[in-house]
């Protein structure tokens, strides 16, 4: 899959947005990435998992060869098990309990498990490194991990081989030296639509 064809496709879907968005990361930017409304779409999902795979295999010689994907909910959820279909591999998911990122829901990993960390899109890499952290602490090796679309700036965002398909580098900014929030534009958090006043 052609990177420009990723970005078509969100373009077509209305899932690359322009405006004043709070990302998850907590840096403010006039653009973001909604991968969701490409994501309900099945066929989108699994054709996206199936290029994210591709490039997978093309990481360290092909010789991966994972066990398992683990992705951060909420967003790696779909794309993640996308993946994990077109490798052959389980799907699971770490989630936040009292604020720190866990498996549950009687998901485990075991030391000889090799996990790729599957996510949507990817800014500063925290949930990605927190993702990868999960999985160590269970005393499985992170063989790899990748992300729909890469807006970090880095080629190599994470201390494993990475992936993505699409790269793209709009500003980011800190909260307290946000021009928009200078000029007064309300912030959208999004996946909640909720618009937040002044400075972020």
């Amino acid at each position: 899959m052609e990177s420009e064809d990723v970005l078509t496709r969100f373009r077509r879907m209305g899932a690359l947005l322009d405006g004043h968005f709070r990302l998850s990361s907590g840096l403010h930017s006039p653009s973001y990435l909604q991968c969701a409304l490409v994501l309900q779409h099945p066929e989108e999902a699994e054709s996206l998992g199936r290029a994210l795979a591709e490039c997978l295999a093309s990481l360290a010689s092909g010789h991966l060869d994972p066990t398992a994907v683990l992705s951060p909910a909420l967003g790696g959820l779909i794309i993640g098990h996308e993946v994990a279909r077109a490798l052959g591999v389980r799907a699971i998911f770490a989630e936040r309990a009292e604020g720190t990122l866990t498996l549950r829901r009687g998901f485990d990993l075991a030391v000889r498990d090799r996990v790729v960390v599957v996510e949507d899109v990817l800014t500063t890499g925290l949930s990605t490194r927190e993702t990868m952290s999960v999985a160590r602490a269970t005393g499985a090796t992170v063989v790899a991990a990748c992300a729909i679309i890469n807006r970090s700036g880095s080629q190599s965002p994470v201390d494993v081989p990475f992936a993505a398909l699409t790269a793209i580098n709009p500003p980011t900014y800190q909260p307290d030296a946000c021009p928009l929030c200078a000029l007064g534009v309300p912030v959208v958090k999004p996946g909640s639509r909720r618009t937040e006043s002044g400075r972020g």
